[in-house]
């Protein structure tokens, strides 16, 4: 019970992604609804409603948005991030991506296979410091917080 069933990006406003931006979005949601781990501690005391949940992400005011629902609608919280710490990480993991999708293009799998490891290890530190900003918010492990932040990505591509 303690998942996210739904995801909804909020991209109005936003940038068009490019075809590689998009297909990198439809997998991680895929993934993500596949197999995730998404618990909302309890906070101040307060009884927290039984996943699982629905989940919205958005950019607004320069600010990272989860709303998070449960399966059938009802409000179960909403928490805003600052998008600073995120900032060199995303920056990063573009920069490796556009790197990743030309060699792809043409270069040998060795010098491929090198880029693609550098990548996911940008990849792991940017879900890292998404389990440390979302600590005492929500309960993510590592798979689920990979995922979430390809979907951050995509909304720093337009934001």
């Amino acid at each position: 019970m303690n998942r996210i069933c739904h995801i909804e990006i909020d991209d109005r406003g936003l940038a068009v992604p490019t075809p590689e931006i998009e297909q990198e979005r439809k997998v991680a949601i895929f993934d993500l609804l596949e197999d995730n781990s998404f618990t909302l501690p309890v906070r101040e005391g307060r009884e927290v409603p039984a996943g699982p949940y629905r989940l919205g992400l958005a950019i607004k005011e320069r600010r990272l948005v989860f709303d998070i629902m449960t399966e059938d609608a009802a409000k179960a919280g909403e928490f805003h991030l600052s998008l600073g710490p995120f900032r060199q990480v995303v920056k990063d993991y573009f920069q490796i991506c556009e790197s990743y999708f030309d060699a792809v293009k043409k270069l040998t799998p060795s010098q491929i296979e090198a880029i693609d490891m550098a990548r996911r290890g940008i990849h792991n530190e940017g879900a890292r410091v998404l389990q440390e900003r979302l600590e005492g918010k929500a309960e993510i492990d590592i798979d689920t917080a990979r995922r979430l932040f390809t979907l951050i990505c995509v909304l720093h591509f337009g934001g």
